[in-house]
């Protein structure tokens, strides 16, 4: 009786010592204090005060540029702060207020309209502005670095390397910020997350530009499988501004899916849901209720996504996520092949491509799909998850070995992926 007793009693030591070992990368009792002690970072008081300031000063019937630019970039912060993008939308008309009163003699509107166009995946329209900026004449920096921002958005990968490789010798925060960015479409991860963390360095006081890139960097580490790394650098960045809801929502994923921790997970979704109007967080709520198989909540969370995503304020912003959705839990491929459509008229990329070839598939297109494939996908960089719709294809297509392979390197990028594709593949594994 005493040696059964004694082998469970080691037993149960195991089991208690897998548990203690078992890394949580992101400590519950930071995110309940982070929850239950939120408050407004002073920025956003003094941003605020900025945005009464300038409005104040513009007079609306004797227009000028300064007064009427400064309100336009405080409206733009109060976007990246709270979420509401009739700030974007209010700042753009400001701008071409200015533009129409100057008769389109000045480039600085032109420059911001850019910015603020690749911001609502306007990218059509951000190149017509930068095109405009250009003419008019841009510092060399500024031609360079919205070059590359509009073309590395519209899949121009040789314009934006070129771009770079100008950009070399200042060796400046714009410089590692968009190596970072051609490093990871060249599947260079260690380098892209070395020049993120080096242009963090060279942020030059700017507490927005050292958060972005260090968020930045923990996305990355969140690719690499790097979770410890990941929620580090999301701490700092929300110890930088308590509304970096960006960062609580990656520490609300590594939760999920590093840590399985989807009660944690879905207090940070709901939080962050809860102070910025953004629809990300319904996004993250339906991959959730995804990682509990729980498929009516998934189903119920998609359909709020879903209607907050298509306003027509957001144009572009969410066709990606939409189009995931509507080929997994809303079963609606017809949809998703109209918004990949969208897509290849906004930004004909590979990874655009790749959403067009995959829900043409779903939606009995296999032939087309196949076309698409081998002129606009095949050999070309691609993420986690058009690697796993490529993956699909393939079985759709009867070809197990190109599948297979797809599938290896979706894998290798999970910690991208929602639960069920995870899933999935690793059904395919067993």
């Amino acid at each position: 009786m005493f040696k059964y007793f004694f082998a469970i009693l080691f037993l149960l030591s195991c089991c208690t010592a897998c548990r203690n070992h078992q890394r949580i990368d992101v400590d519950p009792a930071y995110a309940d204090s982070l929850i239950g002690h939120y408050a407004p970072p002073a920025g956003q008081l003094e941003n605020e005060q900025e945005i009464v300031f300038w409005k104040g000063r513009i007079d609306p019937r004797n227009p000028g540029m300064l007064d009427e630019a400064k309100y336009a970039a405080v409206l733009v912060a109060r976007f990246h702060q709270q979420g509401d993008i009739y700030d974007v939308i209010k700042a753009d008309s400001t701008l071409l207020r200015i533009e129409d009163v100057f008769n389109q003699r000045e480039a600085g509107p032109f420059l911001s309209l850019t910015s603020n166009s690749i911001l609502q995946h306007r990218f059509n329209l951000a190149e017509s502005f930068r095109a405009k900026a250009n003419l008019i004449g841009l510092k060399r920096q500024e031609m360079l670095t919205s070059l590359f921002d509009v073309s590395f958005e519209t899949g121009r990968y040789d314009l934006a390397q070129n771009a770079v490789n100008e950009l070399k010798p200042v060796q400046d925060f714009d410089y590692y910020f968009r190596r970072s960015k051609m490093d990871h479409l060249s599947g260079n991860l260690d380098s892209s997350i070395s020049a993120m963390l080096k242009a963090a360095d060279l942020a030059d006081g700017s507490a927005y530009l050292k958060r972005v890139a260090l968020s930045n960097a923990a996305d990355l580490y969140i690719h690499a499988g790097r979770m410890k790394e990941s929620s580090d650098l999301y701490r700092q960045c929300i110890a930088i501004s308590s509304a970096d809801f960006h960062s609580i929502l990656g520490l609300g994923w590594i939760a999920l899916v590093n840590d399985h921790h989807d009660s944690l997970a879905e207090r940070l979704f709901r939080f962050v849901e809860s102070k910025n109007k953004l629809p990300d967080p319904l996004f993250k709520l339906t991959q959730m209720a995804d990682a509990r198989q729980d498929t009516l909540l998934e189903r119920k969370y998609a359909l709020a996504f879903a209607a907050a995503a298509t306003d027509s304020v957001y144009g572009n912003m969410y066709n990606k996520y939409l189009i995931e959705l509507y080929m997994g839990i809303l079963d609606a491929p017809d949809k998703a092949v109209m918004l990949a459509r969208k897509e290849l008229d906004n930004r004909a990329t590979p990874q655009t491509y790749a959403w067009y070839a995959w829900s043409l598939a779903r939606d009995h297109h296999k032939a087309e799909a196949y076309k698409v494939f081998l002129e606009h996908v095949s050999g070309k960089p691609l993420e986690g998850l058009e690697l796993y719709y490529m993956g699909k294809l393939m079985q759709e297509l009867d070809k197990g070995y190109n599948a297979s392979e797809f599938f290896k390197a979706a894998y290798a990028n999970r910690y991208d992926l929602s639960p069920g594709m995870v899933r999935d593949m690793e059904k395919m594994r067993e």
